[in-house]
């Protein structure tokens, strides 16, 4: 998990992979160094990149406007960034859920 999650200058990023139309929204696990996450939400007109930042604001107790998709919006291959926290407390809230 440690390669997915990076501190950069402007906040922590995440690289993913994302699987849309699953049957609940969860982090599987780790897929070729990126996170695994599972969204509800089809990939048609940027519902499952809203759906992602909803999902990981709610996992990482930040707002909504604190995630963002910087990389990989028409794409399963994501970078989300993330202010307001730091690597360590992302990787422990990702561990918990």
């Amino acid at each position: 998990m440690d390669a997915a999650i990076a501190q950069t200058a402007g906040g922590v990023t995440l690289k993913m992979y994302v699987a849309p139309r699953a049957s609940a929204n969860k982090v599987v696990g780790l897929h070729n160094g990126a996170l695994k996450i599972a969204l509800t939400a089809p990939p048609v007109d940027g519902a499952a990149n809203r759906a992602l930042v909803e999902f990981l604001a709610k996992m990482l107790g930040v707002p909504k406007q604190a995630v963002s998709v910087v990389s990989g919006e028409a794409s399963r291959q994501k970078v989300a960034l993330v202010v307001g926290l730091d690597a360590e407390e992302v990787r422990a809230k990702l561990a918990s859920a």
